[in-house]
């Protein structure tokens, strides 16, 4: 069972990783487009990145937390896999206290159905007169801290899975 929770983990994971890595390499060019260019290609994320965020972070840090209750405490195994859900865990939390907030500014003009808008006005920053490259940093750069993280936890389950 536990190597059947360690494979899952290890998708979940390294599904997590790749949405907030995916962003993460556009950031370069992304920088180079002005106001209205940004706007336009901003909201083409959320529906496949909200549903791959919601299966790999979400999915990811219950198959960790099960996984951890089925290992034995204080082994390599153990503790390489609780810095896996720690690591994941936080780039759920980067998501919560950066990211999510300024998600609102980029989808004003975007209409939503009843789960998509409760779920992107919850906790979320009041669009205004904001200043674009500031929301644009924020949202960025948080991408950044959570592919960074990410890959820590995709490396930490893996040698996780790998140790005797």
């Amino acid at each position: 069972m536990d190597t059947f929770m360690h494979i899952l983990s290890l998708l979940l994971v390294a599904v997590a990783m790749g949405l907030s890595l995916a962003h993460a390499l556009e950031f370069p060019g992304k920088k180079r487009l002005n106001k209205d260019q940004y706007g336009i290609v901003q909201p083409i994320y959320y529906p496949g990145f909200t549903f791959g965020g919601l299966v790999g972070e979400f999915g990811g840090i219950v198959a960790l937390a099960i996984l951890l209750l089925i290992l034995p405490y204080g082994t390599t195994r153990f503790w390489w896999s609780a810095a896996a859900l720690a690591c994941l865990v936080v780039v759920n939390l980067i998501y919560w206290a950066f990211t999510h907030r300024v998600n609102n500014f980029w989808l004003r003009d975007t209409k939503l159905s009843g789960a998509g808008n409760t779920f992107f006005s919850s906790f979320a920053g009041k669009g205004g007169k904001e200043d674009w490259k500031q929301l644009r940093n924020i949202w960025e750069y948080s991408h950044v801290a959570r592919a960074v993280f990410a890959i820590l936890s995709l490396v930490s389950i893996a040698i996780a899975l790998t140790a005797s």
